[in-house]
């Protein structure tokens, strides 16, 4: 049996030495103010596109470094189950590979697409001089992880969002990102003894990924130390509201981690499985890319009805969030007055101070009539599905700037 029990308080010690060590501490912070500034900026660009002004982010920075501080035990008890150790993962050439990579576009700086090159290339070339199956492992946890994340929190903060359609029309959607602070725990190789006994017992079978170590792993002296690392998610909900899209990415992405994970340990015996979990890595990735994008290629939930207006999102605190108005209702009267159009919804809100609004509710299925009272200066909170072609739409793409470069080299050539 794993000894749990006995690993808890040395993982949770050096998980302490994040908030400790000064250096450590100083990266952490380095790490909290990145985070911080990428919620700040989603803020920013909520009330420059709409015009409604936000909570503070600061609410939603304290909840996602909340869910790192779990996501970095959970990673810390799973690296140290399977045995990854940091001494062959090859995170001295991941996070440069993945840098070079983001240039030619972002969604490249995940470390599936560095991780299988640089496991291909040792398997094949013999460079670098690391172990495929380490640094499979730590992606596959990494994204355990991330899923883990995406299932409990990825929902939550998502910004609403005008956008094309494959038939050309503007409708409503969400764009999905989530950033976390990660501290973590992971095992080093300090040494070897021939000290029977010393330390915590493992089991027989244990590591599980042995990588380059050889067979005297009964001597081998390990410890741990702590390390500060940052996930981010970045998806779009049109077809299927954030919560749904949330639930259906985490469920894929978990599967993705538990065969690349199994993969990796299978490569760790046979390394002609660490070439085919080498290609499984990048290749995974993008197939779920490619089934993310088919699920929100039919029309969106976030477009015009037939009867009243569809209420995009509703910003918590205001008024509007106040009188029980969510997501996806449908506002049908305004004082009794049908409405059946954005404007003619702002043009009987624009009337009253004090207004009855009668509205479907999506989730319960039933309709409602609630007494809203707002000052004169105060706005609802309510963001109406786009009707036109005129509204502001938001970029999606994802190009880095080499690629963007050579893309206008070849249009100059061409012209």
């Amino acid at each position: 049996m794993f000894p749990f029990l006995d690993i808890t308080p040395v993982i949770f010690q050096t998980l302490a030495a994040v908030f400790l060590v000064p250096e450590i501490m100083q990266l952490f912070l380095v790490v909290l103010a990145i985070v911080a500034l990428q919620y700040y900026r989603m803020g920013r660009a909520k009330e420059r596109l709409f015009g409604l002004k936000p909570r503070s982010f600061w609410r939603d920075f304290l909840v996602a470094t909340g869910f790192g501080l779990v996501g970095g035990i959970i990673a810390s008890y799973i690296m140290v189950f399977v045995g990854l150790t940091l001494s062959d993962s090859g995170l001295i050439y991941l996070w440069p590979l993945a840098i070079l990579l983001m240039l030619i576009d972002a969604r490249f700086l995940c470390f599936a697409y560095a991780g299988g090159i640089l496991a291909l290339s040792s398997l094949i070339f013999g460079w670098p001089k690391v172990s495929a199956p380490q640094i499979l492992g730590l992606v596959a946890i990494l994204h355990f992880v991330e899923a883990f994340l995406i299932l409990v929190s990825g929902h939550l903060g998502a910004m609403p969002i005008f956008l094309k359609n494959a038939e050309g029309r503007v409708v409503g959607g969400f764009a999905l990102q989530k950033f976390w602070p990660i501290p973590l725990a992971v095992m080093v190789i300090v040494g070897q003894t021939s000290i029977s006994g010393a330390g915590i017992n493992m089991p027989q079978w244990w590591p599980l990924i042995k990588g380059d170590l050889g067979a005297d792993l009964d001597n081998i002296i390990y410890s741990l130390m702590p390390v500060v690392a940052g996930l981010g998610y970045g998806d779009l909900a049109a077809a299927r509201s954030p919560r749904q899209k949330g639930r259906i990415s985490a469920i894929l992405l978990g599967l993705y981690s538990v065969a690349l994970l199994v993969l990796a340990v299978l490569a760790d015996r046979q390394p002609l499985i660490g070439i085919i979990a080498a290609l499984f890595s990048p290749l995974g990735h993008e197939l779920l890319i490619y089934l993310g994008k088919r699920m929100e290629a039919n029309n969106s939930i976030y477009s015009p009805t037939s009867e009243g207006v569809k209420i995009l999102d509703v910003i918590p605190s205001y008024p509007a969030w106040q009188a029980g108005i969510r997501s996806g209702d449908i506002i049908l009267e305004v004082n009794g007055m049908a409405v059946a159009s954005r404007q003619g919804l702002e043009f009987a809100l624009g009337v009253y101070n004090k207004v009855q609004i009668t509205y479907y509710s999506m989730a319960e299925k039933q309709v409602y009539r609630e007494g809203i009272e707002y000052g004169e200066k105060e706005m609802l909170g309510l963001l109406p599905v786009p009707e036109g072609h005129e509204e502001i739409l938001m970029e999606l793409s994802t190009t880095g700037p080499l690629r963007r470069w050579l893309n206008k080299r070849v249009v100059r050539k061409r012209s």
